[in-house]
Formats: structure tokens, sequence, C-alpha cells
């Protein structure tokens, strides 16, 4: 039986993400934080790398599953599949992904994933200021491509509910009061 949490905080960009895995580091005792970006690389090629990447990010995880040690993650091979769903990327990567997901269920941790979102889609524009954060070249933080990626995002929750009953898939809308977010993240995660 699994003794550590294993959480991904799934959103489009402006959604709270850093904030939230923030949040749950140094909340939860005994957590460690990895904030991954995939590859900027579109093409056929960062397909490669990124199944590359992701696989041996599962196998890794594989090694540290009932270790007593809960790990948070900003970003997976989720934010892969929800660009290649929405043609971000040259290629589609539902094959490996649904493999990735397969053996992702299966690890031997509480498995939660979170999708933030806003209800108020209208917040993006604000949320995607980015005042004093650097902002790779190839990032264009615009409100309408995280309008895009939410729904996605909302949807491929729905796809993993149904399939993976062990994954617990949290829904958390995030634009309230950050103490009202947080307060339902313990209690939907029981720490």
């Amino acid at each position: 039986m699994a003794n550590s949490k294993l959480i991904v905080v799934e959103g489009p960009q402006g959604a709270g993400k850093t904030t939230i895995t923030d949040y749950l580091r140094y909340t939860i005792p005994y957590t460690n934080l990895y904030r991954l970006c995939g590859t900027a690389d579109s093409t056929p090629t960062g397909k490669k790398k990124a199944e590359t990447m992701y696989r041996d990010l599962v196998e890794y995880l594989k090694k540290l599953g009932n270790q007593s040690i809960n790990l948070v993650f900003d970003r997976t091979f989720f934010t892969e599949e929800n660009y290649c769903r929405l043609g971000y990327k040259e290629y589609s990567f539902t094959d490996i992904y649904n493999e990735l997901l397969d053996k992702f269920a299966n690890l031997d941790f509480e498995i939660f994933y979170i999708t933030l979102y806003l209800e108020d889609e209208s917040l993006y524009t604000q949320r995607l200021k980015r005042d004093n954060k650097a902002v790779p070249k190839y990032a264009k933080f615009e409100a309408e491509k995280s309008i895009n990626q939410q729904k996605v995002y909302l949807e491929m929750s729905d796809e993993i509910e149904k399939k993976y009953p062990n994954i617990h898939c949290l829904k958390i809308e995030n634009s309230k009061d950050l103490e009202l977010t947080k307060q339902e993240l313990k209690e939907k995660i029981g720490f």
C-alpha cells in the first residue's frame, strides 16, 4: 500500500500552478517539487525528445514509490498531450501518452491529478502579464491560448477519471481567494 503522495498539477498558463505547487511543497511534510517544461521542439525530433524524457521520468518515479517521500509536479507529460491535441506540435503524442498514463496509474503512490482552471476566463488576460518574470523567447502568453488549453485539460481530467479510478482527479477552480483554494486542497488531498 502506498505511503507517499504523487501530485501532478496541470493547467493552462496563468491558472496558478506556480503558486499552488509552491504551497503544496512547503505545506506537506517530506515533499519534493519538480517543475517541468517539456521541449520547445515541435518537430518529430521533439517527439522523440519528449518520449525519452517522460519514459525516463516514469522509471524514476517507480524507484521512488513507497519511500515515504511525497512528490509534486508542476507539469508533466499531460502538458505534451494537451499541446499536441491543440495542434501546437507537428506530431501526435497520444500513443505515448496512453502508454505513460497506464504506467503512471500503476505507480506505488496515492496519486492526485489536479487541474487548475479559471471559471472567469477573462482573468487570464490579467494573470498573463508577466511583470518581473522571465519569459522564454518561444513562449507567447495569450489569454486565448490559455482558454483553449483549459478546455482540453478539463476534458483530459474527465477521461482520466473514467479510465483510472485509483487516480484522484481534482478540478480546482482557482480564481477565488487563495486561502479558500488552500483549504480546498487540504480537504481533498488530506494533509
